[in-house]
């Protein structure tokens, strides 16, 4: 069996984060395609949040090794402030050092025969990047979303170091793999000389997961009596911006095509409560949302079963991404109100799945017509294909990453 190094600073016991998933299922699947994967990740004391309700999916045996690594928001700072060049590329650039010392070790003693990184934290790709250089193993670097944006990251020093760390992989990773084919259309356009280096392996779901759920959960709703759409996961102010959304939900209720005790949105684990309160007053429409803490992996899922609609916010100027928790809402086997541009690759993955309730995120006015048809329609409205939903279990995105794994171990 071939073996992989992969370094991934999302690992279980890690919370918060959706980030997770994808490693930790590569780990999981990796085996039945041929590869033993490793894995080099931060000190848990690098991580803001932890939690145990992942720890049992970690499998028995799989070699671990933690680098040390410093928060720098948390444990760098005075008065709540740090110097900027303690967290360039991002807030866990320390990892790096020790990473290099242990990751080198872990070569000589493990012998792997691929080194695969993970963004979205680029000290990953650094630490990819110095493994790659001082062992001559071949590198595969895992981008998931592209990192040197138009305005993203804001600080332009920031942004400058992510062309950098780009450019590099680009340039020295036998493969450059990212989530979306927006993404690797960018990426190709912007790097021609490595297009033929550039892959897709999209996100997916957790099958194991959501059986047992099936098998052991309650179906009750959420709130018998009244429609409750589920948003699960952060709510970024601009990348998946709310505010038009609450815009029609007061129109909805002002031309008396809703009733406030009818609908409920609920937002589990938003990260952006006091604006989402904020816009909810404007618009008096505060009764009918619900604003929830963090939860378990698995209890997330459940929620999501239970729900009587699943909600994706997602904006134009993120066209090149798909939010990981799309493929957990087409398991779920309930009715998905995309609020996306059409043109984006979130649209595209609906479509693909024979779906259609689509509305732009910056229109009330769709939103509006969007949410009036759901409510018509909710017990009647299409999920998504079983066909479709197979192909984006975790279990087929690892064997299309195992076919990157053997052909990058073979040169070819």
């Amino acid at each position: 069996m071939k073996r992989v190094l992969m370094i991934a600073y999302h690992f279980p016991p890690l919370a918060g984060s959706s980030g997770i998933q994808r490693t930790l299922r590569f780990v999981q699947h990796l085996p039945a395609f041929g590869w033993q994967p490793a894995v080099l990740t931060a000190n848990v004391r690098a991580y803001e949040r932890t939690s145990g309700d992942l720890a049992a999916d970690v499998p028995e045996g799989v070699l671990l090794k933690r680098a040390f690594a410093f928060d720098a928001a948390r444990h760098l700072s005075l008065a709540g402030r740090y110097p900027g060049f303690v967290a360039r590329p991002d807030r866990w650039m320390t990892w790096q050092y020790d990473a290099a010392r242990v990751g080198m070790r872990l070569i000589r003693e493990w012998r792997p025969d691929v080194i695969w990184s993970t963004y979205p934290i680029a000290t990953a790709h650094l630490i990819g990047a110095a493994l790659h250089r001082r062992s001559g193993l071949p590198w595969v670097a895992d981008f998931r979303d592209p990192m040197a944006q138009e305005g993203y990251p804001a600080d332009p020093r920031v942004w400058e170091d992510f062309k950098r760390i780009e450019e590099r992989a680009l340039r020295e990773a036998r493969y450059s793999i990212f989530t979306t084919p927006g993404a690797a259309r960018v990426y190709g356009e912007r790097y021609p000389q490595s297009d033929t280096r550039i892959a897709v392996v999209e996100n997916g779901f957790d099958e194991e997961s959501f059986e047992e759920i099936m098998n052991g959960a309650t179906r009750e709703p959420l709130n018998p009596g009244c429609v409750t759409l589920l948003h699960s996961g952060v709510v970024y102010p601009s990348e998946r911006d709310p505010s038009q959304l609450l815009v029609a939900l007061a129109q909805l209720v002002a031309n008396e095509r809703l009733h406030r005790d009818q609908l409920r949105l609920r937002f589990r684990a938003a990260g952006h409560e006091a604006m989402l309160t904020r816009l909810a007053k404007q618009n008096g429409v505060l009764e009918m949302l619900e604003l929830l803490p963090p939860i378990g992996y698995r209890a997330a899922l459940e929620e999501m079963v239970r729900a009587d609609g699943l909600l994706v916010l997602q904006a134009a100027n993120c066209n090149e991404q798909i939010p990981a928790k799309l493929y957990e809402y087409l398991r779920a086997e309930r009715p998905i109100l995309a609020l996306t541009d059409p043109r984006g690759d979130t649209a595209g993955v609906m479509r693909d799945a024979g779906l259609d309730m689509i509305a732009p995120l910056d229109s009330a006015r769709d939103i509006g017509a969007l949410l009036g048809r759901f409510l018509q329609q909710r017990d009647s409205l299409p999920i998504a294909s079983r066909e479709h939903v197979a192909r984006a279990s975790r279990r087929a995105r690892t064997q299309d990453l195992a076919e990157f794994l053997e052909r990058t171990s073979a040169g070819a």
